[in-house]
């Protein structure tokens, strides 16, 4: 691992003298730019101005009504960003350029509320202070599509092809078919800092599935919001189009972001989650865990399910959770308690899809977790058998609407994250309720052009 003044000297001696930086919007996206060397090293131990736009619009870059952080009102101007130098990276598909995230601060010293990663920051600082270090880790689903972003915006985004037919999932024969992607997406990631523990097709037309490597939760978010961007980078160079979508067609299944997640203690020695004296493995603490996001899930879920599109996932039969329920090793389920051993055993939250801005994911999954060990919430009985039959104990919000409005009035929300973030985060997504309803779908010219 290299020291600071390693990393500057790095920087310093490039030789395209330039650098890459950016800041994750309340979206999950990526907003960056390059700058010179000259203008990074002047900025890198101190601060830099970025447009604070970047929190004032959707993620088609409309601009909210209805935001109190920023607006027409307030003439868009610069925020202050802090450079975090320990999230270097260089960029294998780029001459190794060197790559920065940065994050929002009102001050010197004290970080931005509205920005996702200052958010997770703020709820590792709980975790820590209750004597507990998290380690974490994301898999996504993904649709690839053998297209460039000019031909998916010719056909309307209808009729594309996948990069492969048909359903097959785990198929050795379809990671054959492309395996310069494949190979690719190992090699790259990897130099770039995003190990992957696994990749492989999924069940559906292009599907693929990956993995990423475990790590400390900061570094975990990190990995996950830069995976979604460089394997999108790394499919352009290719020619292909890879989307994130919580669901794609409605004829085929959706595509998760599952979030598996532990707490060690505060020397990450000894796994929390663990007790070998439990018949299933379980520890009290992972079972106040689990309580604790069964009790929080339905007025925090639009940080796990946060577009119109994440409500199409989560139906029955289609390996999405709908009901708020666990159990051990079963996929049918909100929560999958993973017991094994005192390194492995962890929870996988599969209400999360591959939609989601990988910071506020994780930030909810500790957050609710650490709020049900805080208040030594008793776990319900686990689910026996399909998880999509059990509604004894309440269902998920059926869309994005239902689900804001229940975070709008939760003062558990505004507890766990401050109610400046919840406010900011509530608006943004009440406006995109807002714009989908405002537009004519294709079904509803199917359904009433001739018949009304």
């Amino acid at each position: 691992m290299m020291t600071e003044n390693q990393i500057l000297d790095y920087v310093r001696e490039h030789p395209d003298q330039r650098v890459k930086v950016a800041i994750v919007d309340i979206d999950g996206v990526l907003r960056g730019k390059y700058i010179s060397t000259e203008k990074f090293l002047s900025v890198a131990q101190s601060e830099m101005g970025f447009c604070n736009v970047v929190f004032g619009w959707d993620m088609a870059d409309v601009a909210y009504e209805n935001s109190q952080y920023t607006g027409w009102y307030s003439g868009y101007p610069d925020a202050p960003a802090r450079v975090d130098l320990s999230s270097f990276r260089m960029i294998p598909w780029e001459n190794n350029v060197p790559f920065f995230l940065c994050e929002l601060i009102d001050s010197p010293k004290n970080s931005a509320a509205v920005c996702p990663r200052n958010v997770l920051k703020k709820v590792i600082d709980q975790a820590q202070n209750a004597g507990f270090t998290p380690f974490f880790s994301q898999e996504f689903e993904w649709f690839n599509f053998e297209e460039t972003p000019a031909s998916v915006n010719d056909k309307n985004f209808q009729n594309l092809k996948p990069l492969s037919p048909g359903m097959f999932g785990y198929s050795i024969l379809r990671s054959t078919l492309r395996n310069d992607f494949f190979k690719s997406l190992f090699s790259d990631l990897s130099s770039f800092g995003i190990p992957l523990e696994g990749l492989h097709t999924e069940t559906g037309p292009g599907v693929y599935e990956a993995a990423i490597t475990y790590s400390g939760i900061l570094e975990a978010a990190d990995r996950a919001v830069l995976f979604k961007s460089s394997v999108k980078e790394l499919a352009y160079k290719q020619g292909i189009m890879a989307t994130f979508m919580a669901k794609w067609d409605e004829n085929l299944p959706g595509c998760s972001g599952h979030v598996h997640q532990s707490l060690w203690d505060k020397d990450a020695a000894k796994n929390l989650f663990y007790d070998e004296k439990d018949v299933q493995g379980l520890s009290q603490t992972m079972r106040h865990y689990i309580a604790g996001q069964l009790h929080c899930l339905p007025v925090i879920l639009p940080l796990l399910a946060p577009t119109i599109n994440s409500y199409k996932r989560l139906v029955e039969g289609a390996w999405a959770p709908t009901t708020l329920t666990w159990a051990v090793d079963n996929r049918t389920v909100a929560l999958r308690a993973l017991p094994g051993s005192k390194k492995a055993t962890r929870l996988e939250t599969r209400v999360v899809g591959s939609d989601v801005n990988p910071y506020l994911a994780m930030a909810a999954c500790l957050a609710s977790g650490l709020y049900g060990i805080q208040h030594q919430l008793a776990l319900q009985e686990p689910t026996v058998g399909n998880g999509y039959a059990d509604e004894s104990h309440g269902r998920l919000p059926g869309n994005l609407q239902k689900a804001t409005e229940a975070m709008k009035q939760s003062p558990i929300a505004k507890e766990l994250f401050g109610e400046e973030f919840v406010s900011h985060f509530v608006a943004s997504r009440e406006w995109e309720w807002q714009q989908y309803g405002r537009v004519v779908s294709d079904w509803e010219k199917r359904r009433y052009f001739e018949i009304i």
